[in-house]
């Protein structure tokens, strides 16, 4: 009789979260992901390279970035005029939304650039004081000298060897280094796209499988009740005592029902689909899947606490485990 009650009990239950369920699916939109829908996550890791020529040499930018909670910008380089380092930061921050990101620019100067290159004037004028000076103070004629010890001496004073200095970037040829910046937050976004597309792979199997290992604990929910109903009788049969069979059943019922998995079980699936909804369709969802990942875990841990079966628990410990891995992949979506 009261095997029967709660088989009652457990497919009206069944039947009102199934149409709680239907009802959800009316109010939320969970749709199905595809192919061509992966694409529009990134990861916020990436590496992008670009190179322009200029008529004093080449010109390298890198970009790096790593995951970060906003976008932490660091130019590392002193060749940026004061006016553009403004300009490169607002489009390194639209470009790349978020992440620890580092920028380099290098440049390497064309032979005949990079020469240095003797100051005439300044060598003779220290040559006509050296002499002047070896006149006042007796010395022998300056010119009876070994001339390659003179010249090595000349060419060690100050500003005799002079390296022709200039500005690379400057307004004329700063289109060039744009396109060149361009360039390089291009590649590095189609990178982060590349590791975007194997990070949705990854994350969206782990999420598939937390509800696969969700359908798995049904199997064992009607074993489950009668295990439970067996160690309850089983007490009343160590006592020999004859309770009354009214309020053992409502006793019975309200025990199961408070550790009923089943609404568990529906917002925990709720929760997955919802993530894969938002993985699929939204533009930068990393912060938002954390959110959504801790309340799945706020399911799967009720689902343990209201266990009592060791099936149930082992399956639970793997959902925990692939919840971890997604926890520390979303840190690494943009």
């Amino acid at each position: 009789m009261l095997t029967g009650r709660l088989q009652g009990m457990n497919e009206r239950k069944t039947e009102y979260l199934r149409e709680i369920f239907i009802f959800l699916q009316g109010k939320i939109s969970i749709v199905t992901y595809s192919e061509n829908q992966q694409d529009m996550i990134k990861s916020m890791t990436g590496y992008g390279k670009a190179e322009a020529i200029l008529e004093t040499g080449k010109i390298t930018v890198e970009v790096r970035s790593l995951n970060g909670k906003t976008a932490d910008i660091s130019l590392k380089t002193s060749m940026l005029p004061k006016d553009k380092e403004m300009i490169v930061r607002q489009k390194i921050a639209a470009e790349l939304t978020r992440g620890n990101i580092d920028f380099f620019m290098t440049f390497e100067p064309n032979a005949a650039d990079s020469a240095k290159k003797i100051n005439m004037e300044l060598a003779m004028e220290y040559y006509q004081q050296l002499k002047e000076l070896a006149g006042k103070v007796g010395a022998s004629d300056i010119q009876a000298q070994n001339p390659n010890d003179l010249l090595a001496l000349i060419l060690r004073m100050p500003e005799v060897m002079d390296a022709k200095k200039q500005d690379v970037i400057t307004d004329d040829n700063w289109p060039v280094v744009e396109a060149c910046i361009n360039e390089a937050l291009a590649n590095i976004n189609a990178f982060r796209a590349q590791e975007g597309e194997v990070l949705y792979k990854d994350v969206t199997s782990k999420v598939e499988n937390i509800m696969e290992y969700s359908r798995q604990v049904e199997t064992f929910e009607q074993e489950r009740v009668e295990a439970i109903r067996e160690k309850i009788l089983s007490r009343f049969a160590e006592i020999k005592a004859e309770p009354d069979q009214s309020r053992l059943e409502q006793e019975m019922i309200f025990y199961i029902e408070k550790l009923d998995l089943n609404e568990e079980r529906v917002r925990l699936r709720q929760h997955c689909k919802y993530f894969i909804d938002t993985i699929s369709n939204e533009e930068c969802p990393g912060k938002k899947l954390g959110f959504i990942a801790q309340e799945m875990g706020r399911e799967i841990n009720t689902t343990g606490s209201k266990a009592n079966h060791t099936e149930i628990q082992k399956i639970v410990v793997k959902m925990k485990d692939e919840l971890e891995k997604i926890k520390e992949q979303s840190l690494n979506i943009l």
